[in-house]
């Protein structure tokens, strides 16, 4: 396989950045970044570039941004004169007339064990489920989302205690792995992808602030724990406590209500601990200490 030829890279996330590391150091030729526009976030409104805009820069590698995939993109690409693209964690469908740029297809390295969880929130979604396996994806790229033929596989196995940022981390390095494993099969057409059974796909949404909020009457203890976990970060686990807004940050469930200092009940009779938690100050706080600092409104 002849790493010479032009790869062009699409991602966005933080977790991008492992897969177009590896790339870079790999001495593959990646010609042009594609990433997202830069965005506003936070009640400044500071800019907000994608994790990978500023390797690139760093790596001296074309950048492009565009605001949506129309005729310029398609031009600019073209003359690239790209073997394949390499996508993870982009963010946004890529269309046909995308697709069709690469003589080799977009490769793309996908966060779960396909078909299972297609969508934006794979690694969420294997946490909240209490899965004992999630993994790494490796397919060819199609229109219809995370529905392409599927190169390679790799298992991770969970034990039940992972936070999502930890997890969201481990995934991110074995999907660069796995990339740097199969790539140059894949480019070299050494193997071909297999085509996923439709009938065992699964999906899973686009998370918002509104999937955070929980409801100890409705949701038993254990669930809540792994929201706790599956949301850490984002959407974040908000709950009132005393009348007072918080996020739950980590907890467990108790087997009595006198275990540990701040315990609520939950749906069937279960009790959820509580043990640390943002206060509405801002600070991270143990239930202890937050039961000594706040009174109920």
């Amino acid at each position: 396989m002849n790493k010479s030829l032009p790869l062009v890279f699409f991602g966005t996330e933080n977790f991008s950045l492992p897969s177009l590391e590896a790339l870079i150091s790999g001495g593959y030729n990646v010609a042009a970044v594609v990433t997202r526009p830069d965005s506003r976030r936070g009640r400044g409104q500071r800019i907000n570039e994608p994790a990978v805009k500023k390797l690139a820069q760093a790596a001296g590698i074309k950048l492009i941004q565009p605001l949506v995939f129309d005729d310029d993109l398609l031009k600019k690409l073209a003359s690239l004169r790209p073997e394949a693209g390499v996508l993870v964690a982009y963010g946004k469908i890529i269309p046909q007339k995308v697709l069709r740029q690469f003589k080799t297809g977009i490769i793309n390295a996908h966060p779960s064990l396909l078909p299972k969880y297609r969508g934006p929130s794979p690694i969420e979604s294997a946490i909240l489920n209490g899965d004992r396996t999630t993994g790494i994806t490796i397919m060819r790229l199609s229109e219809s989302m995370d529905a392409g033929p599927i190169y390679a596989q790799k298992t991770y196995g969970l034990s039940g205690n992972e936070t999502r940022p930890a997890l969201y981390g481990e995934l991110a390095k074995l999907a660069a792995d796995l990339l740097l494993e199969y790539l140059p099969a894949i480019l070299g057409g050494k193997i071909q992808p297999v085509a996923q059974n439709e009938v065992a796909a699964s999906y899973c949404k686009l998370l918002s602030r509104v999937d955070g909020i929980i409801n100890p009457k409705r949701e038993t203890a254990e669930q809540i724990e792994r929201k706790v976990r599956a949301y850490l970060g984002y959407p974040k686990t908000r709950l009132r406590l005393l009348s007072h807004p918080v996020v739950i940050t980590r907890a467990h469930p108790a087997g009595l209500p006198a275990e540990s200092p701040l315990v609520i009940k939950c749906a069937n009779n279960t009790f959820l601990a509580i043990d640390e938690l943002i206060a509405p100050s801002g600070r991270r706080v143990s239930g202890a200490d937050f039961l000594r600092g706040y009174r109920p409104l």
